[in-house]
């Protein structure tokens, strides 16, 4: 079976294991740059150095800068995502409805079999709209991490490379 990267990310399946892979990223990263700043606080104790203050500043400047970046990417996701899938749902009540109206204004056996195939594919559609509705939720949840991950994951390796025993 060939599945290539972009038909990948059509897959709503596919879409929320990605999330959750980012998510494990994010919290492997996220505790080692915990295990590493708490370190470094407890061996700066009651006077820290000035490298040990701007990193508990960078801390919070950081989270702050992230917090803000996920929020404006989860919020131009669901405005996108929302305009898509409130165009899906007027196209699903409109089709679904001329479909039931067609089938119930019928006259003969053709036109009841031609508007009773017309609604099973309109039922069809709306099967698949769920599975957009699935996918939109995951990329929701994409944009939202992707600037957590990258910081949380940036720091990591950055916190990693000043560690005290990394020298060693």
């Amino acid at each position: 079976m060939n599945t290539s990267l972009s038909s990948r990310f059509f897959n709503p399946v596919m879409l929320w294991l990605d999330v959750a892979l980012t998510t494990q990223e994010m919290l492997v990263s996220s505790s080692e740059v915990i295990l590493l700043r708490t370190e470094r606080i407890a061996r700066a104790g009651l006077l820290p150095s000035a490298s040990d203050l701007a990193e508990i500043q960078l801390m919070g400047q950081e989270k702050l800068a992230a917090a803000g970046e996920a929020g404006a990417a989860i919020t131009s996701q669901l405005n996108t995502s929302g305009i898509s899938l409130m165009n899906r749902a007027i196209q699903q009540w409109f089709s679904g409805t001329s479909a039931l109206i067609g089938l119930a204004t019928s006259r003969t056996s053709a036109e009841v079999v031609a508007h009773g195939n017309e609604l099973i594919e309109v039922g069809k559609r709306a099967v698949a709209n769920v599975s957009h509705l699935s996918s939109a939720g995951a990329r929701v949840a994409q944009r939202g991490l992707k600037p957590i991950h990258a910081k949380a994951a940036s720091n990591a390796r950055r916190l990693a490379r000043l560690a005290p025993d990394a020298a060693a």
